[in-house]
């Protein structure tokens, strides 16, 4: 009897040998091509399953990134780093110095600039512009940049603004705004919100000398002083990634500590996002200074109020109306010998000092000539909360999870440069 393998090889080289023709086919030939049909099926298998994966990976990714790269823009941003400044020191290796038109200037450093009526004065020159760049980084004020630094004459003094590339704005502004140090899910969530933010105030701006300012207005940025490692490594991993809604760009607004429960956004600007409703956040609890306290001279706080239109004069109390759900003054009472007053919390934040009234979430009281402010938390407390995103990422959360939990019904996408 003949083993069942030996009549199976004997019907394939059979089979073989009819498909080759009348030709001679030799054994080693017919064994290779037995071999192949032999394990035809299980290659086809093998395929058909890493189409599949493919195919799996490549919705995965398109669940997460989104559907399609938002639009392309332009990836260069234009920050205010300097206004209304008597005047400007400019050093540096190798700059390059042209004028508004382009043409290059002969001049020497450090190069002074000044205000000569609607002009800039520099190195003996006057000019409406100057324009300076260097392939490395030049120096402001002492203060290192990136790009092209562009010195015009706006209002009293001078405007300063640098153009630099999106992705090393980002590098420069991490340690800025949090601390390179944290966990790196954390510095990950901070870069694709400032890249989210910049691209939104880009679009917004776009018809203005500059995009954003370089301070708490926008989004803090001294320069490329304090760019390190791990800033650079967070901005590289999520490279052109951004927070979109339906299909656009969001305003990915954040600030550094809720005190237990973000803000809607029309609490705080009376503009409605859908994608900034205010949710619960147990994380910045333990975090530092979350709690405050700053006493302040009654007449201190009646002068600011008068400056800002509200009469007021020898304060008694001031006292909460109504609290959002989040915790935080919606309007607040301020009464004194001249009758009660009414205003927005946030209005009586900006009269007394974003960085004297910590939050809207405090209580007053009056200690003599005085008036102690006791509060939870730092900032407006719309979008993502630095310290809770922390406490997030120390919990194993990645900067995805991060993101989708203080920007409800949001996708991340990937811009494409130009």
């Amino acid at each position: 009897m003949i083993p069942v393998s030996a009549q199976v090889r004997s019907v394939q080289r059979t089979s073989v040998a009819a498909e080759c023709g009348s030709q001679p086919v030799s054994d080693k030939y017919v064994d290779f091509t037995i071999l192949f049909w032999s394990y035809r099926q299980v290659w086809k298998r093998l395929f058909a399953m890493v189409n599949y994966l493919l195919l799996c990976s490549l919705l995965m990714t398109l669940f997460v990134i989104g559907p399609e790269p938002v639009n392309a823009l332009p990836l260069t941003i234009r920050v205010a780093v300097q206004k209304q400044v008597a005047a400007v020191r400019l050093t540096g290796e190798r700059l390059q110095v042209r004028d508004e038109k382009g043409a290059v200037l002969d001049v020497g450093f450090p190069l002074v600039a000044r205000r000569s009526g609607n002009s800039v004065s520099a190195g003996g020159m006057r000019v409406k512009a100057l324009k300076v760049s260097s392939p490395g980084y030049l120096r402001i004020n002492g203060k290192g940049y990136r790009g092209t630094t562009e010195v015009t004459a706006s209002g009293k003094g001078l405007l300063v603004i640098n153009e630099i590339d999106l992705e090393e704005y980002l590098v420069g502004l991490i340690n800025c705004e949090i601390s390179s140090r944290w966990p790196m899910e954390v510095v990950k969530a901070q870069a694709v919100i400032a890249r989210s933010y910049a691209l939104f105030q880009r679009e917004a701006r776009k018809n203005q000398p500059f995009h954003l300012e370089s301070t708490v207005m926008d989004q803090v940025y001294n320069g490329c002083d304090i760019e390190d490692g791990r800033a650079a490594a967070a901005v590289a991993a999520t490279r052109h990634e951004v927070l979109t809604y339906n299909g656009r760009v969001v305003q990915a607004f954040f600030h550094s500590r809720c005190g237990g429960h973000t803000e809607a956004s029309e609490n705080v600007w009376s503009l409605t996002l859908p994608y900034l409703r205010g949710v619960s956040c147990t994380y910045c609890a333990g975090s530092p200074s979350s709690k405050w306290e700053v006493s302040l001279a009654r007449n201190k706080v009646e002068s600011l109020l008068r400056a800002g239109g509200y009469q007021v004069r020898g304060i008694r109390e001031i006292r909460p109306v109504n609290r959002y759900q989040s915790g935080r003054i919606a309007d607040l009472e301020v009464q004194s010998d001249v009758g009660s007053v009414f205003m927005p919390a946030v209005v009586f934040r900006k009269l007394a000092g974003y960085a004297v009234i910590r939050s809207t979430d405090f209580e007053a009281r009056m200690m003599g000539d005085s008036l102690l402010f006791s509060g939870n938390g730092n900032g407006h407390g719309v979008g993502l909360c630095q310290w809770g995103a922390r406490q997030q990422a120390e919990e194993g959360r990645s900067y995805r999870e991060i993101l989708s939990y203080y920007y409800p019904g949001v996708g991340l996408g990937r811009i494409v440069a130009d």
